[in-house]
């Protein structure tokens, strides 16, 4: 009763400064029969709330003391400009990912620096990031990725086959797929389609003629595309869940999903837990760490081999 009595007071009171009113906080402890610090109480966690909502809204919603009101009120603004500490992370994030060519990515870095409201912050991000941007060197594949990815990540939330020419790595063949998109993600300089391919001989064309999983496809491999104007239908329960399927593959090379384990003997295991979201410390020995996890394909054993003797397999 008392938990009701709590929520209906702050959403009662919430909802006043919503639409605009001031809150006296003597009246609303003589309303609902508690002390003024309770009220005080109600506004810091109705404070704490609205502070959550601004990093997904922008909102900016404050509760403010109205002097000559004599009471709280709630003051809105929004801000569209960025933090120059948030120009500069995702500046040098974008530059090390290496993954758009200038003519896409400076662009986006100009318009960000666009954002910052503070000259003196901006021209000192210009100069740092603009010794990058000097530096910076494009990938090999040399293609534009900007409006491939709009239409292919639109293809994958309307469920439209897409028909697609594939430049494969080995021997440099190219094929020709139709495909049910399910999911765009980026690793390591590329970005990456997963789909699932229609009406195709497994037992011939895979490896693992039993494998579920979506085969993935590097995006600027892609020589030709085409969205078709025929729709596939994924049920609720068969969905495919990126984020899971991206803390299980490594490389981004398809195959079965193991259990591996390994041992480590380095000195910083938050580098092997924070490369491999699926690993867990199974047990620490003298001579190391054993390791445990959950990975899709082979390649993780690449990862591993680059470790030299830091890292052994078991």
């Amino acid at each position: 009763m008392i938990a009701e009595d709590k929520s209906e007071r702050i959403l009662s009171i919430y909802s006043r400064l919503k639409a605009g009113k001031v809150i006296n906080k003597l009246d609303e402890a003589s309303q609902y029969g508690v002390a003024p610090r309770t009220i005080q109480r109600d506004i810091a966690d109705i404070q704490n709330f609205l502070q959550n909502c601004e990093n997904t809204t922008g909102e900016i919603q404050e509760i403010v003391f109205d002097k000559k009101k004599g009471g709280y009120r709630l003051e809105t603004k929004y801000h569209s400009n960025l933090e120059p500490q948030e120009i500069l992370a995702v500046g040098k994030i974008l530059l090390e990912s290496r993954a758009l060519m200038k003519t896409e990515l400076f662009p986006i870095i100009y318009k960000m620096l666009g954002l910052c409201s503070d000259e003196k912050d901006k021209k000192m991000i210009r100069d740092v990031l603009g010794n990058e941007m000097h530096h910076y060197i494009e990938l090999h594949h040399g293609k534009k990725l900007l409006d491939i990815l709009w239409i292919l990540e639109q293809a994958v939330m309307n469920q439209k086959y897409v028909k697609i020419h594939y430049k494969k790595m080995k021997k440099q063949e190219m094929v020709e797929r139709k495909v049910k998109p399910v999911g765009i993600m980026f690793s390591d300089f590329y970005f990456y389609m997963t789909a699932f391919i229609d009406d195709i001989d497994k037992e011939n064309e895979f490896q693992n003629p039993e494998d579920t999983y979506p085969t993935i496809y590097r995006v600027d491999r892609l020589e030709e595309l085409e969205v078709l104007n025929e729709h596939f239908s994924v049920p609720y329960a068969e969905r495919f869940e990126e984020g899971e399927f991206r803390k299980r593959i490594q490389f981004m090379y398809g195959g079965k999903l193991q259990k591996i384990k390994f041992k480590y003997t380095g000195t910083d295991v938050d580098a092997i837990l924070d490369r491999i979201p699926t690993a867990e410390i199974i047990s620490k020995e003298k001579d190391g760490l054993i390791i445990g996890a959950e990975v899709f394909g082979q390649g993780v054993d690449m990862w591993i081999r680059s470790q030299g003797d830091s890292v052994i397999k078991m």
